[in-house]
C-alpha cells in the first residue's frame, strides 16, 4: 500500500509532501516506510518493521491520520485492500 500526501502551498512556501508505504518482506514481516520533505528539496526516510500484518496496518493508519490532522491532503493512493486482507 502506498499513500502520497501533500501540504497546501502558501504564497511563498514550497509544498511539503509525505509518502507512506507498507510492504511485505520475503520472510513474511512488514515494513512501513515514511518519506517526507519539500518538493524538489531534501527528504528524510524512516523505516519501521512489524511481524504481524494487523500491527503494520494499525501503524500505517495512525501515520496517515496524524498527517491528515496536520493539514496534508491525500493526492494518490495505491493498493488499498479491504479490512480482511486479500
Amino acid at each position: 500500500m502506498r499513500l502520497y500526501l501533500q501540504s497546501v502551498p502558501g504564497s511563498t512556501d514550497t509544498p511539503r509532501y509525505v509518502q507512506i508505504t507498507l510492504e511485505q518482506d520475503l520472510l513474511g514481516g512488514w515494513t512501513l516506510y515514511r518519506e517526507s520533505g519539500t518538493q524538489g528539496g531534501r527528504a528524510t526516510m524512516k523505516r519501521e518493521q512489524f511481524l504481524e500484518r494487523d500491527e503494520a496496518i494499525a501503524a500505517f493508519e495512525k501515520t496517515r491520520d496524524a498527517q491528515l490532522k496536520r493539514g496534508f491532503r491525500l493526492m494518490f493512493a495505491q493498493g488499498q485492500e479491504g479490512p480482511y486482507g486479500r
